[in-house]
């Protein structure tokens, strides 16, 4: 990185413009198997797929959400919520069954979390995916993303965090 921070230049247009079109893709995925109650995410495993809440996703303190990609090099994920993501303190988004190790890129760059408003991944989190967010996204203390975290209209915080692109 050559420490150039883009804000209103070529560079930041194109950024804006494909991160548009990838969160209006994410959000006009079909077939959703919708997520019961409030978009609860604790303990469940889930396999590739579209998985929506018209309200908010989250990750209750402490609990783990499992992404099995069941051997598939090519598994995607899509999550799709109308307003917020919170993923509690010491929470987990883990990923199992990968055919490629994520963390040099694998899986991870094919799970998406289109969020309708903000995201929130508390402290001490692990989270894996890379964020969509219309508003804004905050990483508290601690936060662990394997993954991105983009911001349509507002800003992405950070607070000695590891973040890791794949």
């Amino acid at each position: 990185m050559n420490g150039t921070i883009h804000l209103t230049d070529s560079a930041a247009a194109l950024a804006q413009t494909a991160l548009t079109a990838a969160y209006t893709d994410a959000k006009n995925r079909s077939g959703a198997t919708l997520i019961a109650g409030p978009g609860e995410l604790g303990g469940l495993t889930l396999s590739p797929g579209v998985y929506a809440s018209a309200s908010t996703m989250n990750l209750p303190v402490g609990a783990v959400l499992t992404l099995d990609a069941e051997g598939d090099a090519n598994a995607v994920w899509i999550f799709q919520m109308g307003s917020t993501l919170t993923i509690g303190d010491g929470s987990q988004v883990k990923l199992i069954n990968e055919v490629i190790n994520p963390f040099d890129g694998g899986q991870v760059k094919n799970i998406f979390w289109q969020v309708g408003d903000s995201a929130s991944l508390g402290l001490n989190s692990y989270f894996a995916g890379n964020i969509l967010a219309l508003t804004s996204i905050t990483l508290t203390t601690g936060a662990t993303l394997y993954g991105r975290a983009l911001a349509r209209n507002g800003s992405v915080s950070i607070d000695t965090n590891i973040v890791t692109r794949p």
